[in-house]
């Protein structure tokens, strides 16, 4: 029998030092455009600056850094064309994976994702930011786990990364948050039922919902239709 593969601890730091970057950027600490300087990061993570180079790296390939040649890293800003472009990749990818899942749905599953409503629903009455997004994220992947896709989901898991700071923004400014629960029980019941065809139908009615609110609350908060208004960016940890 082979030997299992281990980690080498320069991976072990480079996947937490990833892990780390990733929920801050998820979160809105670091809006976009925010520079992130790797000398500032390593002393602030405690690492050295290899293994944030390489989440720097990673974070790039999965959409949420960009790397600009003399300027280092930066938070990626996407316009509302490249956004409403990403969720109607959304819809169909989550709609083909709902379908394929549902008939093989658990109880288990159900209630994994019912839990994660609940909680959900805390951090919206809690006005709980940061946690918006990721709830959000860990619901909708949950619905999709029965499909035995795990490709598929991560490429989801991806696109949801890309667009919850949008999303998440969209509902705390735009008040969405009521129908956006209401939206995620009524999806849970469908599961419930075994309707697939309701649910996967649902599912891009639910999507495209929140496309259009954040089409409205992106074109009044910037100065032209699909441009962002222009801001200095502000550097990340204690700037060089």
């Amino acid at each position: 029998m082979p030997a299992r593969k281990t980690e080498s601890p320069q991976q072990t730091l480079t996947a937490t030092a990833t892990d780390t970057l990733r929920q801050r950027i998820l979160s809105g600490e670091w809006p976009d455009g925010t520079q992130l300087r790797q000398e500032a990061l390593s002393r602030e993570l405690g690492v050295s600056r290899v293994p944030v180079r390489e989440a720097l790296r990673q974070l790039e390939a999965e959409g949420l850094v960009r790397i600009i040649e003399r300027r280092g890293a930066v938070v990626s800003q996407l316009s509302l064309p490249e956004i409403v472009e990403l969720l109607r990749v959304r819809v169909l990818l989550e709609c083909d994976m709902l379908l394929e899942a549902i008939p093989r749905q658990t109880a288990a599953d159900i209630a994994a994702a019912e839990a994660l409503l609940a909680r959900f629903e805390v951090a919206l009455n809690n006005q709980d930011v940061a946690t918006w997004g990721l709830l959000n994220a860990s619901f909708h992947l949950a619905l999709y786990q029965a499909a035995g896709r795990p490709q598929t989901l991560a490429l989801i898991e991806q696109l949801h990364n890309r667009t919850d700071r949008y999303t998440r923004m969209q509902i705390l400014l735009t008040g969405f948050n009521d129908r956006a629960h209401l939206e995620h029980n009524h999806l849970l019941e469908l599961c419930r039922q075994k309707d697939a065809i309701s649910a996967a139908a649902f599912l891009k009615q639910h999507i495209m919902h929140a496309e259009e609110a954040l089409e409205a609350w992106y074109l009044a908060h910037h100065s032209a239709p699909g441009k962002q208004g222009r801001r200095k960016p502000r550097p990340a940890a204690n700037a060089d």
